[in-house]
C-alpha cells in the first residue's frame, strides 16, 4: 500500500474507531506514514478501550490525560502523595494507595511527576518491573525521574515492556536496540503548538502580574 493511501480501523466501537497514533507505535507495527498508515494493515493493533491506565501524579496534566483516556474507555487508576483519595474519587478515578500498586495493576503507567530529589531516577528496574506483561510505560514528565541504565537492562530482559516518552533520553542510543518498543520524540512536543507558545506566554504574563500585584508565589520553582 502506497504511501498516500490512509487506512481506516473499523473497530465498530463508535468513538473507538480513532485509534490514536500511539497505539501503533505500542502495537509493535511499523507507522510508515502518518497518519496510521501501515503498509501492512493485516498487522492486529490494539484498542484502549478496557484497558487500565494508571496516572503517576494527579496535578492538572494527570486530571486532563484521566478526562482524554476515559473518552476511550479506559479504566483510569492514580497515586498521588499530596492528593486526597477522595479528590481523585471524585473525578471518576480509582484511588490507589501506592505507586508500588499502580505498576502492578496497570496496563499503562503514565508518569507527571516534577523532578525532584525524591523523585529523580525513581522510576527504576523496581518499579517499572512490576507491570503486567505487555506493559506501557508514557513519560510526558521529565527525562530525570527515569532510571535510564535500570530501565535499559529491565527491557533487555523483559521483551513484552514498552516504554514511550516525548523527552529525548540520555541512553538513546542503547533504547535504540528495543526497535518496536520503544518511541521518542526529540523534546517536548506538548509544547511545539502555535497555541501552546501564545498560551505559555499569556500564563506567564499573568503570573508576573499577580507576583506584583498581590505577591502570589504560587507557581514559584526555585524556593
Amino acid at each position: 500500500m502506497g504511501a498516500d493511501k490512509k487506512v481506516n480501523l473499523p473497530f465498530g466501537q463508535g468513538r473507538e474507531q480513532q485509534l490514536p497514533l500511539l497505539a501503533c507505535k505500542l502495537s509493535g507495527e511499523e507507522c510508515k506514514a502518518h497518519p496510521c498508515s501501515l503498509e501492512d494493515a493485516g498487522g492486529s493493533l490494539h484498542m484502549l478501550l478496557g484497558k487500565k491506565l494508571g496516572i503517576l501524579a494527579f496535578g492538572n496534566v494527570g486530571r486532563n490525560v484521566a478526562r482524554i483516556a476515559k473518552g476511550f474507555g479506559m479504566e483510569v487508576y492514580a497515586y498521588d502523595a499530596f492528593c486526597p483519595a477522595s479528590v481523585i474519587e471524585a473525578a471518576g478515578v480509582k484511588a490507589v494507595d501506592s505507586q508500588d500498586k499502580l505498576f502492578e495493576q496497570c496496563d499503562v503507567v503514565s508518569l507527571h511527576i516534577p523532578a525532584t530529589a525524591e523523585t529523580r531516577e525513581s522510576i527504576n528496574y523496581a518499579l517499572v518491573g512490576k507491570m503486567k506483561k505487555g506493559g506501557v510505560l508514557v513519560n510526558t514528565a521529565r527525562k530525570e525521574v527515569i532510571n535510564e541504565p535500570e530501565l535499559v537492562k529491565l527491557m533487555a530482559e523483559r521483551t513484552d515492556l514498552k516504554f514511550v516518552t516525548d523527552i529525548k533520553p540520555d541512553a538513546d542510543a542503547d533504547f535504540q536496540q528495543f526497535e518496536g518498543r520503544y518511541f521518542s520524540t526529540p523534546k517536548k512536543m506538548g509544547a511545539q503548538t502555535a497555541e501552546a507558545n501564545i498560551n505559555a506566554g499569556i500564563a506567564a504574563a499573568k503570573q508576573i502580574n499577580a507576583f506584583f500585584r498581590d505577591g502570589d508565589t504560587k507557581f514559584q520553582v526555585n524556593k
